[in-house]
């Protein structure tokens, strides 16, 4: 096991802690249909304030369409999300993001042509106030804002030790650095939750070991509560607390790493020699 999530590992093997944190977020008999196709079946599991949870499964479980549903991108037909103790209603992703859920996708989503910094300033730019005209001329009350906000990105660039690539177009770094700066954009927006979809993705080990790092800090230093998917079964078992196990859109499993790794319905369909 990597130095980096040792402390990880053995906060994850006290059961007893989470009984004492309280739920954020709440999935209840969740199902989710295009059509005749069913993407999410009457699935349920909750998220803890402080945690790590992993959702796993096989391609085409449905594991991006639950992260769907949570941000607001999907609206499910039937169930309840319960946010911070509150029934949620319908609502845009925006909405989430001004309730404090922020995500990454499984494709980077940057501006290409935009500067690190720029592209990190623009998920920032949903916590700023000021009139849109004076933030186009840069100008009085926007323009001390403006300023307030750049000091909390420059925060993160140093946390996630991008500083060499501040000024460099995005569409001009390796792929893992990619990675890096979409999750920078997140974290400006300051989020309660945070999810991602498969961070570690097209990765090489060097550069998971770095991502894998940086999820544990932004989990414990700055105590985001984020979800993940993810199909790298070491890096589930490291930094997780919990895992939920969907397949076909159905979950199969809940619980600690140790106990969905030996959950023979989990070695059926996910992690036997058949997948």
């Amino acid at each position: 096991m990597n130095a980096f999530v040792a402390d990880k590992a053995l906060s994850s093997a006290n059961p007893s802690a989470d009984e004492d944190r309280e739920v954020l977020l709440n999935v209840e008999n969740v199902s989710l249909s295009f059509g005749g196709v069913k993407a999410i079946t009457d699935i349920s599991f909750d998220i803890l304030k402080g945690e790590i949870r992993a959702i796993i499964g096989p391609n085409g479980a449905g594991k991006t369409s639950m992260l769907n549903v949570i941000n607001g991108f999907y609206h499910p037909q039937e169930g309840t999300i319960t946010w911070q103790g509150k029934v949620r209603n319908k609502i845009k992703p925006h909405e989430a993001v001004s309730q404090g859920i922020a995500r990454t996708f499984q494709n980077v989503a940057l501006f290409k042509g935009m500067s690190t910094l720029d592209n990190i300033m623009a998920g920032r730019s949903t916590r700023m106030k000021a009139n849109i005209f004076f933030q186009m001329i840069w100008y009085g009350a926007a323009m001390r804002e403006e300023i307030e906000h750049r000091k909390r990105v420059e925060d993160i660039i140093d946390f996630l030790e991008i500083q060499a690539i501040r000024r460099t177009p995005v569409g001009k770094l390796p792929y893992g650095l990619q990675k890096r700066v979409e999750l920078a954009r997140a974290l400006a927006m300051e989020p309660e939750l945070l999810l991602l979809d498969e961070p570690m993705a097209g990765m090489n080990l060097e550069e998971k070991e770095d991502m894998s790092r940086f999820i544990v800090d932004v989990n414990q230093e700055f105590g985001t509560t984020i979800a993940l998917i993810e199909h790298d079964m070491g890096v589930v078992m490291d930094l997780s607390d919990r895992v939920v196990v969907l397949d076909y859109g159905k979950k199969i499993a809940d619980g600690r790493p140790e106990e969905v790794q030996a959950n023979q319905n989990v070695i059926d369909a996910y992690l036997g020699v058949a997948h």
